[in-house]
């Protein structure tokens, strides 16, 4: 757990990560350093600090110069290796990250002893709380005394699989994709447990409800010892505060990386959040499949990675990734005369089934939902499912609320003089609400407008936040912003509304009310709309409230069939 910080210590956070992490494939402890003390320490008292841990050839370099903050980071990991050493450890693995803080540094370690690896972080903190003056040497002998005198304490909680895992990660998609994957899995016959954003699933119904997409889903999942398959959304935010929960998976997806959550636990761009999604494939099983997304150029990279097998999806089948993973043996899924179809080396491609076929894809208007799909086939038949059975669960599997509640739900809802459409997504950064605007204009009738309900949740950046009122105000030709009080996280409502306004009007678009929720917002657009109009809510916070108004307003789910229809008329306009 993390510590409080201490202005007086160099200790800003030790955290122990229970599983598989961004800096080791097990448990780790990450401490979080303030170097102030020995950036600012004269020359002579950091070449002491050198000599001390052996670190021969030193150029600390001035005090608070680059050269300095370079040095300090070979420094404290040294010091680390040599508090180990003299404690009895013989061989310890150290890796040493900086942060946006040239002052703090991120510095972790592999543990199997939590008690005496909690103590060695604390005493690396303790040796340089000493600088400038003290007796380094006696600092560092007492130091590792006192680890070696801990009790060693308990040891990882990191669990061992006892029934295959399909670990689905990525920015955008993950939780469709699961679930597709799960729905499959059923199909074929299997108990299936599934554990997400929303909760824990077995055998599609809820057993515990809550945000489950860290370490502890799971082993909720594998709790139950009915569940034959265990399919398991991995965040960002449980891999960064206490690593997966799992030893490895058998299959790994990722679906895609884009701009999310930065500037929160250290990952301030995308290639840092890009880093944090490898952790995923990188515990896949050597005789596991890793299925990435070959057009997404951060996501491909991460076979350099991975020791797992490789399958890519693309919708491209001449994609220059799905050749190379070819030449290597690996497998592809992509597009081909509108089927998803399976690449092999040296072989015809197998047709699945058409994409008209995939309700989620609305008739393949839904260029991610096709992604997904692509992505959910590779993962099924890496299981080894039969083809058809494959095809057989995307048929069925529903864009609607008890299949994939909060996703790309459609509805038709009735207004005086006929019916408008009513499409709720989470769409909760700049790739989601683009997808979402794809989607609203699909099934737009040619002369009837678009209404957006806007919304952001707290812990996204102002730039974020300002990006989203711009890209709803030039894709829609309404908008409104219905606020997801549950999930201001440190924010004002104001300060949000401010930010949206702000996007909006870079494109010139001034007139944007605001209501308490969504809800509230979800109401005003469709007395604003008008028969045929699209009416479309980034949804969140109030999901179950939209669909009983909704339902209580006379408001029906749309079939595979209806929302194919309106597609196809929306086109043929």
């Amino acid at each position: 757990m993390p510590t409080d910080h201490d202005p007086a210590t160099a200790l800003v956070e030790l955290r122990v990560l229970e599983g598989p992490n961004l800096y080791f494939p097990r448990a780790a402890i990450k401490l979080t350093l303030d170097l102030g003390a020995l950036s600012a320490a004269p020359e002579e008292a950091a070449l002491r600090l050198a000599r001390r841990t052996g670190l021969r050839s030193a150029r600390p370099g001035a005090p608070g110069s680059g050269f300095r903050q370079r040095f300090a980071q070979r420094a404290v990991g040294r010091l680390v290796r040599a508090l180990a050493q003299e404690s009895g450890t013989t061989r310890l693995a150290v890796r040493v990250r900086a942060t946006d803080d040239p002052h703090r540094i991120v510095v972790a370690f592999p543990w199997r002893h939590r008690t005496r690896a909690q103590e060695m972080g604390r005493a690396v903190a303790a040796v340089l709380d000493c600088l400038p003056d003290a007796d380094l040497d006696a600092a560092v002998s007492a130091a590792a005394q006192r680890v070696a005198a801990a009790e060693p304490g308990p040891g990882p909680t990191t669990l061992v699989p006892r029934v295959p895992v399909v670990a689905v990660t990525g920015t955008n998609g993950k939780t469709t994709t699961s679930r597709m994957v799960a729905h499959v899995a059923r199909t074929h016959g299997l108990h299936v447990g599934w554990s997400s954003t929303d909760g824990v699933y077995v055998d599609g119904v809820l057993v515990e409800p809550g945000d489950y997409s860290g370490p502890s889903g799971a082993g909720r999942v594998l709790a139950h010892p009915e569940v034959q398959l265990a399919v398991t959304e991995t965040a960002r935010g449980g891999i960064l505060l206490k690593g997966i929960g799992l030893t490895r998976n058998d299959v790994s997806v990722v679906t895609n990386v884009s701009a999310d959550h930065l500037g929160l636990h250290g990952i301030d761009t995308v290639d840092q959040l890009a880093e944090v999604k490898a952790v995923v494939p990188r515990i896949t099983r050597p005789s596991g499949w890793s299925v990435l997304n070959a057009d997404d150029p951060r996501v491909a990279a991460m076979r350099s990675v991975v020791k797992a097998q490789h399958w890519v999806f693309s919708r491209d089948p001449d994609s220059p990734v799905v050749r190379e993973v070819l030449n290597v043996g690996g497998r592809a899924t992509a597009v081909i005369d509108g089927w998803i179809a399976v690449l092999r080396p040296h072989a015809d491609a197998e047709p699945v089934l058409p994409l008209v076929d995939v309700p989620m894809t609305l008739a393949g208007l839904s260029r991610f939902n096709v992604e997904n799909a692509l992505a959910a086939v590779s993962a099924c038949l890496a299981l080894e499912f039969p083809t058809a059975t494959v095809a057989e669960g995307l048929r069925s599997f529903l864009p609607d609320a008890e299949h994939n509640p909060g996703r790309m739900n459609t509805f038709t809802l009735p207004v005086d003089g006929g019916d408008v459409t009513v499409v709720m997504d989470l769409a909760h950064n700049e790739v989601g609400l683009e997808a979402m605007l794809e989607i609203l204009d699909g099934v737009r009738p040619a002369g009837s407008r678009v209404l957006l309900g806007l919304g952001a949740v707290g812990d996204r950046t102002p730039e974020l936040i300002t990006a989203l009122g711009e890209i709803g105000a030039r894709g829609a030709d309404a908008v409104a912003i219905g606020h997801k009080q549950r999930y201001l996280r440190g924010r004002t409502v104001e300060e949000l509304e401010g930010w949206m306004r702000a996007g909006a009007a870079e494109v010139g678009v001034t007139d944007v009310p605001a209501y308490p929720t969504e809800v509230a917002c979800l109401e005003a657009l469709v007395a604003d709309a008008t028969p045929g109009d699209v009416v479309g809510l980034m949804c969140h916070a109030e999901r179950q409230e939209c669909y009983d108004w909704i339902a209580g307003h006379g408001g029906t789910p749309d079939t595979a069939e209806s929302l194919r229809a309106k597609v196809v008329a929306a086109q043929a306009d």
